[in-house]
């Protein structure tokens, strides 16, 4: 922890810093935070170069499949990162990091190992590859920035309870919608106001059966993979996002799938609230989404306010009647913000977000098309499949396969277009990490709720 004024003017207790101060104090003595990067892809990229334009913080190493990209981030984000160096092993990383170089590899376990490294950001988007990254962190006893909301909704309960026995600090990442939604909940929150509903505007086209085949040239001109583009597109991300806010909160989606209406933005108080007071809820305490123009990029929390003085304030405030009030964040910056969350946890010690230990959501999957005994399924946003919420209790009762054990698992028995992906259909590949992982995380889950 970090603290102003070791002994005040007035002779008072240290003041706990913001993180803003935090890092001025880091960039005055010589003590950046020191980040390790897992993908240099468009969001590492993007991470690299926000990071050059911040005080207090460095990326020192960093890890891709194909290395040669980290270089080109690091020319990209300037005078204000480090110059990569490619490395073969850790002495070698750790020799170039003393030298002022950022240590380029393509192996996430040296990087995730370094003794110069605090904080570990994972920035691949591939859900197996987030676990290991993930164990790999905690293992070494670094704090673990998951951008990788795949792996997250996946298995995230049992590795933040790993990261919590290990005194490291396992957090999803600020700026993507779910950490930006949490700032809301948590100020409702403390004022001791309950939350109705939490979500976010959709910011694509809402088609279920897309394929990257026919978003390429959108993609080509947005410099985005076709594949995370389709991921939004076809709704997946969103039924990511919202369940990683109801597995850190409790909530949970109203219906399989969550109703998702053309909500306008003024008007979310009336859209998200109990059906017997004209909105769509059967129930209080849900995540869901609108996808009505002017609420992307945008994230909100409904909530609900019934003593007369405070309505009386809200109206006075041109807030509205009441009981209902939409609170409305009107942005989200992605992987701009992300460098906060390692920042507050090196420097603060504090988490921006993370999952509950025992999940009140999942994400399964729904098949774009027929599928066929013996067939190995593709990764999300691509052509077998696409994400679908659903409470927990749901998912355990109809055996759903949880999202982020799909890609690379078989076909066991015919499956049409749009059902419900289960385990009795589809089997996980059992060499991969996060079905490890995710076989922990339901013992741990079945230990705590029986």
């Amino acid at each position: 922890m970090t603290a102003v004024g070791a002994g005040s003017a007035d002779g008072g207790p240290a003041v706990r810093a913001h993180l803003a101060e935090a890092l001025e104090e880091r960039e005055r003595t010589g003590r950046r935070v020191r980040v390790g990067l897992i993908g240099a892809g468009q969001m590492g990229t993007d991470i690299l170069v926000q990071v050059a334009q911040m005080r207090g913080i460095e990326v020192v190493a960093a890890a891709d499949v194909i290395p040669e990209r980290i270089g080109a981030a690091c020319a990209l984000a300037g005078s204000g990162s480090r110059p990569a160096r490619m490395v073969t092993d850790a002495a070698d990383a750790c020799a170039s990091i003393r030298a002022g170089r950022l240590a380029a590899t393509a192996s996430a376990e040296i990087v995730c190992r370094l003794p110069e490294v605090e904080a570990v950001i994972d920035a691949t988007g591939n859900p197996n590859m987030g676990a290991r990254v993930a164990l790999l962190a905690i293992e070494a006893r670094k704090h673990i920035v998951m951008m990788n909301v795949e792996a997250d909704v996946t298995a995230g309960a049992f590795l933040a309870v790993e990261a919590a026995r290990a005194g490291v600090i396992y957090t999803l990442g600020a700026g993507d919608e779910p950490a930006s939604t949490m700032e809301l909940i948590r100020f409702v929150r403390a004022l001791g106001y309950p939350v109705i509903a939490a979500g976010k505007g959709k910011n694509n086209p809402f088609i279920v059966d897309a394929t990257p085949d026919d978003f390429a040239e959108e993609a080509r001109r947005r410099n985005m993979n076709p594949r995370m583009l389709v991921e939004f597109v076809d709704g997946s991300k969103t039924m990511v996002e919202m369940v990683a806010i109801a597995n850190a909160t409790g909530l949970v989606p109203d219906v399989p799938g969550m109703h998702g209406p053309a909500a306008p933005r003024e008007e979310l108080h009336a859209y998200f609230c109990p059906s017997d007071e004209g909105g769509l809820l059967g129930r209080k305490g849900v995540v869901d989404f609108s996808v009505a123009k002017g609420v992307a990029p945008g994230v909100f929390v409904v909530t609900e306010m019934r003593h007369p003085r405070v309505r009386e304030r809200m109206q006075d405030l041109h807030l509205g009647a009441g009981p209902y009030y939409a609170f409305f964040r009107p942005y989200h910056l992605t992987s701009l913000e992300v460098p906060l969350s390692a920042a507050a946890a090196v420097a603060l010690g504090e988490c921006h977000m993370r999952p509950l230990a025992v999940p009140s959501a999942e994400v399964g999957c729904l098949a774009k098309r027929d599928l066929e005994p013996g067939e190995t399924l593709d990764a999300l946003g691509e052509y077998a499949y696409r994400g679908f919420a659903l409470t927990r209790q749901d998912a355990v009762e109809r055996g759903a396969l949880p999202v982020g054990l799909a890609q690379g698992a078989r076909v066991a028995r015919p499956i049409v277009k749009g059902e419900l992906l289960t385990y009795a259909a589809v089997e996980p590949d059992p060499a991969l990490a996060i079905v490890s992982v995710r076989r922990s995380q339901d013992e741990m889950v079945r230990r705590w709720t029986s």
